[in-house]
């Protein structure tokens, strides 16, 4: 998947919660800085956050990736769709 000219690659797209179209029209510049881009679906409406790899010195202790488990039992509806997004490295 691209997105804003990053190309991702899926982690985890739990119950089949990944619509790309949909997704390309909510990502904005904002998350280009992430390493993640994590989504979860509550009340029909998509919910984006973005985390960093735990070593990114631009990583606080709520967006380590380490933290996602937490952050999907914590502050997303309970057996919810949700996805994990990586961003691809460039080399």
């Amino acid at each position: 998947m691209e997105f804003n000219g990053f190309k991702y690659n899926v982690v985890d797209n739990y119950k089949d919660a990944i619509d790309e179209e949909l997704l390309g029209s909510k990502i904005t510049d904002y998350y280009n800085d992430f390493d993640y881009i994590v989504g979860d679906w509550a009340y029909n409406k998509l919910r984006l956050k973005g985390f960093y790899e735990d070593s990114n010195p631009k990583a606080l202790s709520y967006n380590k990736i380490s933290t996602l488990d937490n952050y999907l039992q914590t502050k997303c509806a309970y057996g919810c769709k949700w996805f994990c997004l990586k961003k691809e490295i460039e080399k």
